[in-house]
């Protein structure tokens, strides 16, 4: 039996089998995603979704399911599943008798004598989707019938009946191509066995999926299939089906499956699982390697980008070509000081104030991995030059740095920081001013720069900076540190502090160069572990707080107004624990290694083989958000690797 374990029993039980999503990607933007029993209920899922560069990069569902057929004695069995208004059409999971995940997705089916497994890979650095059938058992001649539904749309929106599609096709090397629309890429669907097309185009309306309508989001949608592929098959023999941006020689499928399939990492442990995931969300495009923030509606974000860039790739699998890959493509898209926190190019959004100073962090943890300060400071030492420079001379209107040294940052109806709901064009919690995190982060930059600096001996910087990390310790404390409650404030504005208790201060405690003391750093892990502090990670608000909201469930709005007002997210987490390694050293290993072990059970649900955007923060923690978060997964294993470095 291996790691990843599923109640056989359950499967045939939708309640069950419809919480279980999987997730492969290409390393290079795409992915297939469904759930483990291949019935939608996202419409970001789909067996072939990709980027489109001709649109405009962003992923769009191609393939969006395949239902097959056995058929036996003129006798018909469809192992789809579908929800349509008030029914689910056809219920094929009834027929699953097994599901595995490793080393790819694999559902074994028994329709009366006939045993039939279904396995899907997706290879790396291919817009593709293969898929192995083998007849394991039959006692009678078997026909397979394999009907494509095909999308063509952005994965954000969802596809309607119309006289606009292209339904036509044509043949190709052992199937059809299809084009729904202009400026799309055509769809190879293939057989490595010979066999018949029945030309059958029309629509299927009304496909549910209620993963959306339960976020109060539109839910339904029509599909179009051109027809279906038929082929006799033998008991013991295999075929492989394919979808691809790029036509294959039918005859290469089965060689192209199996290495792709021996390739497969392990998931036979946790970390294991981890270091798999971790690696799905770096992708190679062109000469640009990125980091993609969450499957399966997440783009690339420039914060989430910094914060998990070393726990994918130093702690992961310490890849310091991936790790330096992206920070050479992030560094060449900054514009007057800031980096976009989403889009690219004409798309981008330079709105936050937090990700350049997550820069200097995730450059700092990949200069001590790498010892090399003279490289270092060679490859970005002159881009985190300008960078604090547009910061203290305050170039931008509203970001600057005051006289005492700290940043103020205010944006009339925008959020700047990781707390960035919006709900009705107002921000949910603005957090205007100084805010706790962004000028620990400052403080750090600047004193990680100077010891750069230092070291490959700048004497002009130093002379231009070494008085300032003084001034903003000084002012730091004077500006946020409270007395009376012994905790930090969130943020300081006009009005004065702002004594929400949330978990941002806890970065001014785990940073390696902090503006406060060990008494004080004591003092803001005492009071997270008393209000904030759970098994999944820390709530975004106290719950003795009047505008605590404990779980994340509802429409957009509703979610919004509870995204950052009590659910708890993980990534702080490894920030938790860094600030009570730096105090406490080995002895806290034990008390860390039941935070990670907090996780196991998460492997098999919810989103499988990873860890999900966040959690309620209600007891029993229920998960919501993304089924697989960069900075979820990244964080856990800077945790594990914290453990392995203060054990030894």
């Amino acid at each position: 039996m291996g790691y990843l374990t599923f109640n056989k029993e359950e499967l045939v039980n939708l309640e069950y089998s419809l919480s279980h999503e999987i997730l492969s990607t290409n390393r290079a933007g795409g992915y297939l995603s469904t759930t483990i029993v291949g019935c939608n209920t996202r419409k970001y899922h789909g067996l072939l979704v990709c980027p489109v560069e001709e649109l405009d990069g962003e992923n769009y569902v191609l393939l969006s399911s395949l239902d097959e057929t056995i058929v036996q004695h003129d006798r018909s069995f469809n192992l789809g599943i579908h929800r349509f208004p008030k029914v689910y059409e056809p219920r094929g999971h009834k027929y699953i008798i097994d599901f595995e995940y490793e080393p790819t997705p694999t559902i074994i089916y028994r329709v009366g004598g006939v045993i039939l497994k279904k396995e899907l890979v997706m290879p790396h650095d291919a817009e593709q989707i293969l898929i192995r059938y083998t007849l394991l058992d039959a006692h009678s001649p078997t026909i397979l019938k394999f009907r494509p539904f095909l999308a063509f749309r952005s994965r954000h929106q969802l596809s309607k009946a119309n006289w606009f599609a292209n339904t036509s096709h044509r043949v190709s090397d052992g199937g059809i191509s299809s084009r729904l629309y202009d400026k799309f890429p055509t769809l190879h669907m293939q057989l490595d066995k010979t066999n018949r097309f029945i030309s059958n185009p029309d629509w299927y309306y009304n496909f549910e999926y209620l993963e959306e309508k339960d976020r109060g989001y539109d839910y339904t949608e029509d599909l179009f299939t051109p027809g279906y592929f038929e082929l006799s098959i033998e008991k013991g023999e295999s075929v492989i089906f394919s979808a691809s941006l790029k036509e294959e020689k039918s005859s290469r499928l089965a060689y192209k499956f199996n290495k792709e399939l021996n390739s497969r990492p392990e998931k036979n442990n946790f970390l294991n699982c981890l270091k798999n995931s971790a690696n799905q969300f770096i992708i190679h495009r062109g000469k640009d390697t990125e980091v993609i923030a969450g499957y399966p509606w997440f783009g690339r974000w420039g914060r989430d980008t910094f914060i998990a860039l070393p726990g994918l790739t130093l702690a992961a699998n310490l890849d310091l070509k991936s790790c330096k890959g992206v920070l050479d493509t992030m560094t060449s898209e900054v514009s007057n000081g800031l980096f976009p926190n989403i889009g690219k190019n004409h798309t981008a959004a330079y709105n936050s104030v937090d990700a350049p100073m997550w820069y200097f962090w995730a450059i700092q943890k990949y200069a001590e991995v790498v010892n090399d300060t003279e490289t270092v400071w060679k490859d970005y030492g002159e881009k985190m030059r300008s960078i604090l420079e547009v910061f203290r001379k305050g170039d931008l209107s509203n970001i600057q740095m005051h006289e005492n040294g700290l940043i103020w940052a205010k944006e009339e109806g925008k959020a700047l920081t990781w707390m960035d709901a919006v709900v009705n064009g107002v921000p949910v919690t603005q957090r205007a001013g100084y805010a706790v995190e962004i000028n620990a982060l400052w403080y750090n930059a600047v004193r990680f720069t100077l010891y750069l600096a230092q070291e490959n001996n700048d004497k002009k910087f130093i002379q231009e900076w070494e008085d300032l990390p003084a001034r903003i310790e000084e002012n730091f404390v004077k500006t946020f540190w409270n007395e009376k409650v012994k905790y930090l404030a969130d943020y300081v504005d006009e009005k004065g502090q702002n004594l929400d208790i949330r978990p941002n201060q806890i970065i001014a405690a785990s940073l390696p160069y902090s503006p406060v003391n060990d008494e004080i750093k004591n003092d803001v892990i005492s009071i997270i572990q008393k209000e904030l502090l759970t098994p999944k990670g820390l709530r975004t608000l106290s719950p003795n707080h009047p505008d605590y909201k404990g779980i994340y469930r509802g429409t957009q709005a509703e979610r919004d107004l509870s995204y950052h007002q009590g659910t708890v997210w993980v990534w702080q987490l490894s920030h938790y624990v860094e600030a009570l390694f730096k105090l406490s050293g080995k002895s806290f290993c034990k008390e860390a290694e039941q935070i990670v072990a907090n996780f196991e059970d998460d492997m098999t649900n919810y989103g499988i083989s990873s860890i999900n955007e966040v959690y309620d923060g209600n007891p029993p923690h229920h998960p919501g958000g993304s089924i697989s978060q960069a900075w979820s997964v990244s964080e856990i294993l800077r945790i594990v690797d914290l453990i392995d470095k203060y054990k030894t």
